[in-house]
């Protein structure tokens, strides 16, 4: 017995996309973070916040270019997500929230 071939339709775009939306949130959520530490005078929280949410950015891009790279390479079956990557996305996600409320307040 053969296993058919496997059809994905548009889950490894979607996929992506979301990957794209969530790199872009953060983008804007890191940019928001060093315009109001930026604004509001700069004070030594601020500028210490401001440095781990773009540090936090960084590693939710690296996170989404890596998760990116390996769903365009799929020939049929799209790899599932490291663990370590999932936990690494979660942290940095939570950790960017975090920055930018202590930018904020």
């Amino acid at each position: 017995m053969t296993t058919p071939e496997r059809d994905p339709g548009l889950q490894p775009e979607r996929t992506r996309l979301a990957w794209r939306r969530t790199t872009l949130s953060a983008t804007v959520a890191t940019v928001l973070a060093a315009r109001a530490a930026l604004h509001e005078g700069t004070t030594v929280l601020g500028a210490v916040a401001s440095g781990l949410c773009v540090l936090v950015w960084l590693g939710i891009l690296a996170v989404a270019h890596r998760r990116i790279v390996a769903l365009a390479g799929a020939p049929a079956r799209p790899p599932r997500l490291n663990p370590r990557y999932a936990a690494t996305a979660a942290v940095c996600t939570v950790a960017l929230a975090v920055c930018a409320a202590a930018v904020v307040f």
